[in-house]
């Protein structure tokens, strides 16, 4: 939902901003007064594509900046500008960060349907009424839909097997010789799990086994031999201790040191417990050493790393049995890729069947929304057509596609080739009635939506924006006061005339609002049209 557009020096507008509400917001004015340079700004955060000649002539730069909620948890909102200089430069932040336009496009497009004559729209691209028609029909086409696209992967997988087994089995020569040698090689030493690592930690003690027992004997003889370092010690805590009487500081002292005699004597006897452990044989150095050596050399030719010597026999076993194994192989793929696209096929007449239950009943809806528009006998049709096995993708095995009918007399024609912007609005806003709060767009904005209606078919008009207003935020350029009074948030847009217009952007409540609603009844405000004014809002439930 958008929360707030802030637009400075775009076309003929110098400054602006834009707070539509949560329901139905509408434009109204003049026309030539500007109110096309909004659905400008609002193309710009889309991701459109940028022009210099938008920027208001006499300044450096154009921009826009605007507020979104992504959904109704949404509390931060993501802020978004998009600044174009008058040499033609573009630059969009997001959230304070720089970003690129295909970013923008991504983000906030998605967000947005902008409806109106001339305008790219999701409506005119065949790839969105499916997803339109999945989503309306929900959870019957929606598992479908899940385990077709499962089996389409699991096929896809079998399939790569298949081919996998199959380049194996044709795999000759050196590549085959490689194989053969990595194993043998590998297997002549026959490593095992953590062996490398164990050596690397136990070898180097071994190899030193006799300086270390003597290290430990000599620094044990140093503390607690003959006239070692204990024995002072305790000649020194006897002293202190025969004249502690006299001072009792020294009985704290020869304290201290008999703590410190205690430490001394447990390190001599660890040490000599470390010098009894250890254990020489030189006959087992050897093969400890020489089995190092054989574990390094596979390090040298298959590692860095002993699970690359692993990985290099497993891959080179995997590869030899594929060839002798090749018949049976093949055969154990095939069968699984015949069993995988056997599912697929079944998966895909269950999908094909409930949306082609589902799409007729959605286009029937549809078609009630358009009579309510006073849009004759059109209609909309839907259209599935088969697609070659290599064509299905995620998104099914048919190319589907809403089409449009003028009459029932008449030949359906893809949506894209009607020539009417406005009756191209109204299919789009029929349809969104329809979808309601399954359309996964939050914000509509359309305009020329009220192109050639007057009468009965403006109330219509209206009641139906209404109606969408329930569950999108909507925003409408009208020039229809049936529509303007429905509105629970109306601002008017006027020009200003200068040696350079200027367009302004104004919010209206109540005696404004009153005035702006009879201009467009009549063009005035006369006493009868601010009379009709006010009727209208009173009767669309506005308190002014």
């Amino acid at each position: 939902m958008i929360d707030e557009v802030q637009v400075n020096n775009l076309a003929l507008i110098r400054e602006g901003s834009l707070e539509p509400g949560a329901g139905l917001t509408v434009l109204t004015g003049e026309t030539g007064a500007g109110k096309t340079a909004l659905l400008s700004a609002l193309k710009l955060l889309m991701g459109e594509r940028a022009d210099a000649s938008q920027v208001r002539q006499g300044e450096d730069a154009a921009s826009v900046t605007g507020r979104f909620f992504r959904d109704a948890h949404d509390t931060e909102g993501m802020v978004v500008t998009r600044r174009l200089g008058a040499d033609g430069r573009s630059r969009v932040r997001i959230d304070g960060q720089l970003a690129g336009v295909r970013e923008l496009a991504s983000r906030v497009g998605p967000l947005i349907d902008l409806c109106g004559q001339h305008e790219h729209q999701r409506l005119l691209d065949p790839a969105s009424h499916v997803d339109m028609v999945d989503a309306w029909a929900g959870p019957a086409v929606q598992e479908a839909l899940e385990a077709y696209r499962a089996r389409l992967h699991e096929a896809r997988a079998a399939a790569r097997e298949l081919d996998r087994v199959r380049e194996a089995s044709r795999t000759q020569g050196a590549r085959l010789e490689e194989a053969r040698f990595t194993v043998e090689r590998i297997d002549e030493v026959d490593p095992h799990e953590g062996e490398y690592e164990e050596l690397e930690e136990t070898l180097p003690r071994a190899e030193h086994a006799e300086i270390l027992a003597r290290t430990a004997h000599e620094a044990s003889e140093l503390v607690a031999g003959d006239n070692g370092a204990l024995d002072a010690l305790n000649a020194a805590i006897a002293e202190l201790s025969r004249m502690g009487s006299v001072d009792a500081k020294l009985s704290q002292f020869a304290e201290t040191l008999t703590g410190a005699a205690i430490t001394l004597e447990d390190a001599a006897a660890d040490l000599r417990r470390y010098r009894d452990d250890v254990d020489f044989d030189p006959e087992e150095l050897a093969q400890a050493q020489e089995r190092f050596g054989a574990l390094k050399g596979l390090l040298r030719q298959f590692g860095p790393q002993m699970q690359d010597v692993f990985t290099a026999r497993d891959e080179a076993r995997e590869l030899l049995s594929l060839v002798d194994d090749a018949d049976e192989r093949l055969r154990r793929a095939q069968q699984a890729l015949d069993t995988a696209e056997a599912a697929l096929t079944k998966a895909a007449k269950a999908l094909t069947r409930r949306r082609n239950e589902a799409a007729p009943r959605f286009c029937r809806e549809v078609g009630k929304q358009m009579a309510r528009l006073e849009m004759g006998h059109a209609e909309l049709v839907w259209e599935s057509k088969p697609l070659p096995r290599e064509r299905w993708t995620d998104a099914g095995p048919c190319a589907c596609e809403l089409l449009y009918r003028a009459g029932s007399g008449l030949t359906p024609r893809p949506l894209r080739r009607i020539a009417s912007g406005g009756e191209l609005s109204r299919v789009m806003l029929a349809s969104k009635v329809v979808l309601g709060e399954a359309d996964g767009v939050d914000t509509l904005v359309f305009d020329e939506v009220d192109a050639g209606v007057g009468g009965a078919v403006a109330r219509s008009l209206a009641a139906v924006l209404a109606d969408l207003a329930r569950t999108h935020q909507v925003i409408v350029v009208t020039h229809l006061a049936q529509v303007a009074v429905m509105g629970k948030t109306h601002y008017v847009v006027r020009k200003l005339d200068g040696d350079v217009p200027e367009t302004k952007l104004e919010r209206v409540e109540g005696d404004e609002r009153v005035r702006e609603i009879a201009r467009m009844l009549s063009g005035d405000a006369s006493d009868a049209s601010l009379a009709h004014a006010r009727q209208m809002l009173d009767e669309a439930g506005y308190e002014a």
